[in-house]
């Protein structure tokens, strides 16, 4: 049974935040497609089941999620895992996704999960939550200035991978 992190009064019935089973991983996967059409880029979702199995459920997971429910039917998830901060000597969550599906946005489940994930911080006594948003994601960006996140303007993300990853590592794809 899938333990209950907290409840969420969005008006639409039992909403519930929930840690992600086994048995959501299909679901986590068609969020995750969701989510990268919203963000223009549907094609680039190579994981698979089998994958998110592993990574969530294995036997030594290094990411979690929590599912956002509506009675019972799946309306939203965040998917995140430990960074640290060696200027706070602490470690901090980094939210990979927040994801609520157009029907139930506004409702309160968003900020729903990210209090999950800032209660998870506060209660494990982790130093922050940080996450990324696209610059043209209007709508989100919005929601997290209205819960008090700063935008981190002076930082650039870089990411190695592919070919360029092995590459650095001085193989071939």
């Amino acid at each position: 049974m899938a333990r209950d992190i907290a409840m969420a009064d969005t008006g639409r019935g039992r909403d519930v935040i929930r840690a992600a089973t086994p048995d959501d991983v299909p679901v986590i996967l068609d969020l995750i497609t969701d989510l990268a059409a919203y963000e223009r880029e549907p094609e680039s979702v190579t994981a698979t089941q089998g994958d998110l199995q592993a990574a969530l459920f294995g036997p030594q997971p290094h990411v979690w999620c929590h599912i956002a429910e509506v009675d019972g039917v799946v309306a939203g998830f965040a998917v995140w895992f430990l960074n640290f901060s060696t200027w706070l000597g602490k470690h901090g969550i980094y939210l990979e996704d927040l994801y609520v599906r157009p029907q139930y946005r506004g409702s309160g489940l968003g900020l729903a999960l990210l209090r999950a994930i800032a209660a998870t911080a506060v209660q494990r006594g982790y130093g922050r939550v940080e996450w990324s948003v696209l610059d043209w994601n209007t709508p989100s960006i919005e929601f997290y200035r209205r819960v008090g996140a700063q935008p981190m303007d002076e930082w650039t993300t870089f990411r190695l991978t592919g070919e360029s990853l092995n590459a650095l590592n001085g193989t071939s794809e």
